[in-house]
């Protein structure tokens, strides 16, 4: 199986998806990133940068320009909800 699918909400077909699983015919769980294609360095380097990511750009941002970015959110969060 490529990818992690959704349980099917019939239940003959859930049925036979669990004796699918526990026959080991598929697999229950999502991909690793090496099953993916993806270099496992890679990955872990890109989420440590992700992770400084943020705290480092709030650190350079002025008060004004937070409060900016603030608005801006704002204004797009309601204009959503109608």
């Amino acid at each position: 199986m490529s990818g992690h699918r959704k349980r099917p909400r019939d239940p003959s077909q859930l049925a036979k998806l669990i004796v699918d699983i526990a026959a080991g015919e598929v697999d229950d769980r999502k991909p690793t990133p090496e099953e993916q294609g993806k270099s496992a360095k890679a990955v872990a380097r890109g989420k440590t940068s992700g992770l400084e990511g943020g705290k480092a750009r709030a650190v350079k941002l002025t008060q004004v320009q937070r409060a900016e970015i603030a608005r801006l959110v704002a204004g797009t969060r309601w204009k959503k909800s109608r």
